[in-house]
């Protein structure tokens, strides 16, 4: 008997609560029982603009100078004069050291010598050819020997300029490997030299992008060294073999540097943009997933309320924050930005903020963050 009445009263106690909720179910919803209608929801919206996205292929690449070589000296000598800083800007032709030329000197002061007297021999020569004193053998004798004393005068010249080392090319030199007095032989590095106004990036991309990528196309690279800087140049060749293991073909592109911020060796991220446009797009907090199908939520505004309408889009890109809409929207449309877990299709809203995305209707992406999404 005990066990019926408990199961007696759980049975009135349960029909006592449930008729409860349905009196209250029903008295909120007729505003003229005296209920209280509920308050619209609150949500951002945001009108659709559009960005630029673009396809990215992304590769590791290798600065490299516009021109590099290793200053070295001709011949076997010590150095009497240098004429640099580690780090200096040169110009081409510039002095950059000179070897000990003494001996060299003295035998161009002796050549010199030899040479005004085997022109004053030519001339006298000349003349007595001239007045039929002397035959004409001696005039091509006293020629042939001053041929051979401007022959010498040259040789020395060249010996003497192979004792200085000057600036193949505008560029700056690096850290200096020799010391004043120090001897040296031919090949010995005395320093590097780099044009480094424009950076040479060598960059491999794989043999299937062959048909997408061509000279002219626009890279944007970054570095660690400068993080929040992308530094933007052109491709300039591609290389004419694929590399039969790897399946890779190397790119070379060209970026200017005039501030001298990227150095030889850096590694570098590199992305060639391709098929660059601009597309409606929208918040990543906006869009809604059920399967495979994507949703976002558009206001029909009605006076100072909106009514909710589900759309379905397709998508594309990914750019920031923001997603490509590549189907189902168009630039100007009012959609709800923030808020979407709370509203249903067809019901009404209130606007309590707008929100906007890049400062400005059609802001571009930014190339270093355009990934699949």
């Amino acid at each position: 008997m005990r066990r019926y009445s408990f199961l007696i009263i759980a049975l009135i106690v349960f029909a006592a609560m449930t008729g409860i909720v349905a009196f209250r179910v029903l008295t909120s919803g007729d505003p003229n029982q005296g209920g209280m209608q509920r308050p619209m929801v609150p949500v951002a919206a945001y009108s659709v603009a559009r960005f630029e996205f673009a396809d990215i292929v992304e590769a590791l690449g290798t600065a490299r100078s516009r021109e590099s070589v290793i200053v070295s000296a001709r011949v076997s000598d010590t150095i009497s004069l240098i004429n640099f800083d580690s780090g200096q800007q040169v110009e081409a032709g510039d002095i950059l050291i000179e070897l000990n030329d003494a001996e060299q000197a003295a035998g161009l002061s002796e050549a010199r010598t030899t040479l005004r007297e085997m022109q004053r021999d030519l001339q006298r020569a000349d003349d007595l050819v001239e007045r039929g004193v002397a035959p004409r053998q001696r005039q091509d004798e006293a020629r042939s020997a001053l041929e051979r004393a401007q022959a010498r005068v040259a040789s020395i010249e060249a010996q003497l300029a192979d004792r200085i080392v000057r600036a193949p090319f505008s560029g700056v030199v690096g850290l200096r490997d020799v010391s004043l007095g120090e001897l040296i032989r031919p090949g010995d590095p005395v320093t590097t030299l780099d044009d480094i106004s424009a950076i040479q990036l060598d960059f491999t991309v794989p043999e299937r992008f062959l048909a997408t990528i061509r000279p002219g196309m626009v890279i944007a690279a970054t570095t660690n060294a400068y993080p929040d800087q992308v530094f933007v140049g052109t491709i300039a060749q591609i290389d004419s073999r694929v590399d039969p293991i790897a399946r890779a073909i190397i790119v070379r592109a060209e970026i200017d540097n005039p501030d001298g911020r990227i150095l030889p060796g850096q590694l570098m991220v590199v992305e060639v943009r391709r098929d660059v446009r601009n597309s409606p797009a929208v918040p990543g907090s906006a869009i809604t997933r059920y399967l495979d199908e994507s949703f976002v939520y558009v206001l029909d505004q009605q006076g100072e309320t909106a009514i909710v309408r589900q759309r379905t889009v397709e998508l594309g890109l990914r750019a920031g924050d923001v997603v490509e809409i590549t189907g189902g929207l168009e630039p100007g449309e009012l959609i709800v930005a923030e808020g979407v877990h709370r509203v249903r299709a067809d019901m009404p809203v209130m606007i309590t903020a707008r929100r906007e995305y890049g400062g400005r209707g059609a802001a571009p992406a930014t190339p270093a963050s355009v990934t699949q999404p």
